[in-house]
Parts: structure tokens; C-alpha cells; sequence
């Protein structure tokens, strides 16, 4: 059950690509944002309404630029490039005919969607297992928000405010052998991924700024990393990626 939780930290890379502030996490009330539209209300509702558990949690802001920041939102599979490059973490996310999947590093995998996206506020769902060795496997659906707030900052450069939030729905057999107290210990778990999500941001937007130039060559270096991206983030961040300076050994 434990691992499981990693899959909602691993969407927000999200996808999630994810990548925002410290982990100064303040638990807030769970709530799916008031500007979703009912028609995507109503797709998730199954599992909001029936969530095993859910959690909120508020970073404090972080320094980046908008634009860095949003583009790495909106493509999830090279942000994951991005954070296995720097070593802030261990999730993967690619593109299949069917859909983006996702795996989490820990055993955790499945298929992620980006089901809603609008300035400041990315609404994902995720539905997988959790493979286990001798227990059978552990399966679920997660609904994974991701809304930032901007407001300016140092040099030119924005404050942003991220809040992490999730709503998870164990597979019923999951829930019917579960006692109270592995309720409670799964809670407090999906909790301290939402917020070690939320430090993966802050690690990521660091590096890019402290040395922006390496971090391109270092992605110019690994296996896999989609061209195109790489030749826009170059663009975005005003270093050539073919000209990057050397990754620091």
C-alpha cells in the first residue's frame, strides 16, 4: 500500500513532468479546484467521492521562471529526463500508442493522463498496481492536482507557489483486509510523497538556474532525450543546446 502512494508523487511530474519548491508541507482540507469543469467533475467524481484516502499539501514558493516552470508542466515525458539527469528522482514517463505511462522507480506503474490543464492548475489521473513479490499485486486509481500561484520575484524571475493534492482509491479487496490503522499509516504516507514531490521541484528549478548550460548538456549527453524538447528548452532558457556548457563532473 505504502508503494503505491509513490505512483501519486511520480503524476505530478508530471508530469509531471513535473517541478516546483520546497517541502515546507502544511496539510490543507482536500479539494478537487474550484474552476475544473463539471463535465471533468464528473469523469473523476467515482474516485473523489470513494477515495481510500486524500491529502493536500502547500509548499512555500521557489524561485523560477514562468515559462521554465510551465513548459516542463506541459511535457511530462522530458521533464522526467530532466529529474533522472540531475539524480532528484527516480520516475519515468513515455509515450505509447495508447496514452503516456508511467513508472515510479519502486514498482509502482501505470497509465497517467492529463485530464485537464489551465493556467496555474493541471488536474492528472492515474490508475495502476504496485507489483509485489510473495503479496499479490496492489491496484488503484488516483486523481493528482497540481496549482501554483505567481507573483514576481528577484532579477526578473517569478515566485512560484506550488500545492500538491491527491485523491486515491484502493481496489476494494485493498480496503476490506485493511484495518484502521494501516488507514491511517497510508494517509500519513500520501502525505510525505505529495511533499517529496513537491522537493523534486525545488531540486529541479535550483539546478536550472544555478547552471542552466550544463543542465542542457547533460541532457544533450543521455540516451533517449526527445530532440525537439531539448531544442525548444534550449531556446527557452536562450542556451543553444548544441553548444551547452560541459556537465561538472
Amino acid at each position: 500500500m505504502q508503494r503505491f502512494r509513490r505512483l501519486i508523487a511520480a503524476v505530478g511530474v508530471a508530469t509531471l513532468a513535473t517541478l516546483a519548491g520546497p517541502a515546507s508541507a502544511g496539510r490543507l482540507a482536500p479539494a478537487l479546484p474550484a474552476d475544473v469543469p463539471p463535465a471533468i467533475r464528473a469523469r473523476l467524481a467515482p474516485v473523489i467521492d470513494q477515495a481510500s484516502l486524500s491529502t493536500r499539501v502547500q509548499g512555500e514558493s521557489f524561485v523560477a521562471r514562468r515559462e521554465v516552470f510551465e513548459y516542463l508542466l506541459e511535457h511530462p515525458e522530458f521533464a522526467t529526463h530532466v529529474t533522472q539527469t540531475l539524480r532528484v528522482a527516480r520516475y519515468r514517463i513515455w509515450r505509447t500508442p495508447g496514452g503516456l505511462m508511467l513508472d515510479d522507480g519502486w514498482g509502482a506503474v501505470g497509465a497517467l493522463e492529463v485530464v485537464y490543464g489551465a493556467p496555474g492548475l493541471r488536474v492528472m489521473y492515474a490508475k495502476g498496481e504496485y507489483h509485489q513479490a510473495i503479496l499479490p499485486n496492489i491496484r488503484g486509481q488516483a486523481v493528482v492536482t497540481i496549482d501554483w500561484k505567481v507573483t514576481s520575484g528577484p532579477d526578473g524571475r517569478n515566485l512560484i507557489a506550488p500545492t500538491v493534492g491527491a485523491f486515491v482509491k484502493l481496489d476494494s479487496r485493498v480496503l476490506s483486509a485493511a484495518s484502521a490503522l494501516a488507514g491511517s499509516i497510508a494517509a500519513a504516507k500520501a502525505e510525505k510523497e505529495a511533499s517529496r514531490l513537491v522537493r523534486v521541484f525545488e531540486k529541479t528549478t535550483r539546478a536550472i538556474n544555478d547552471n542552466p548550460g550544463a543542465v542542457l548538456e547533460a541532457l544533450r549527453q543521455r540516451a533517449g532525450t526527445p530532440r525537439r524538447e531539448l531544442e525548444e528548452f534550449g531556446r527557452l532558457l536562450s542556451v543553444p543546446a548544441a553548444s551547452a556548457a560541459p556537465a561538472p563532473r
